[in-house]
């Protein structure tokens, strides 16, 4: 499985077009899946479990998720970092539990949102590619932000219909990928996870 899920990222981001609308019509098969992926995780309302992020440079950073639909997520990276991105609704922020700062970036340019909705549908989204194989399949979507064009990959497991990882790609051209595993679906999560310290300070773009 893991060689297979290789070579298929290969494949998805060795030919991975520039961010422009798809320019070719879905078949039926793309269609339908895409359909019944929508409904399959839309009809999850709230999972947990571990990820392991990768950047551009191959640095590795672990951590937890929680992620509640409608809108709401969090990342809380695993020790010695004290950063976590939170999104509930109204931005995703990356927060610095240590310097006690924050920074957000609007909902609506961050394509990831497509997945937090509980009414999924990629069809209506901003489709730039999608590439199928026996196991997995990729939906790459984007978003227009004032400093360019943002996308992110979702790569979903055909046969359970579950997403695996996916990649969010910078207007630089930076990658950052996000694989999640131990994953606990239906979980009661505490509504203080997705607070929002409105005394930490705003700050501007810290990737800058």
């Amino acid at each position: 499985m893991i060689r297979r899920l290789f070579l298929f990222l290969v494949c998805v981001f060795g030919f991975l077009p520039g961010a422009i609308a798809l320019e070719r019509t879905l078949t039926e098969e793309e269609e339908t899946l895409i359909k019944a992926i929508g409904a399959h995780n839309s009809a999850i309302g709230s999972m947990a479990g571990r990820f392991l992020q990768i950047d551009t440079a191959g640095g590795r950073v672990e951590g937890t998720f929680f992620l509640q639909r409608p809108d709401k997520i969090r990342f809380r990276y695993a020790p010695p970092s004290r950063e976590e991105i939170v999104s509930a609704g109204r931005g995703f922020y990356i927060l610095d539990r240590a310097e006690r700062t924050k920074y957000v970036y609007p909902q609506d340019k961050v394509p990831l949102r497509q997945f937090l909705t509980d009414q999924i549908d990629f069809l209506s989204a901003n489709l730039s590619n999608v590439v199928m194989t026996d196991t997995f399949i990729s939906i790459t979507l984007f978003d227009e932000s004032p400093i360019g064009t943002v996308e992110v990959a979702l790569i979903f497991e055909r046969e359970s219909l579950d997403l695996w990882q996916w990649t969010l790609i910078e207007p630089s051209g930076a990658e950052l990928t996000f694989s999640i595993y131990d994953i606990v679906k239906d979980v009661e999560i505490p509504r203080s996870f997705f607070y929002i310290d409105p005394s930490y300070k705003s700050i501007s773009d810290p990737t800058q």
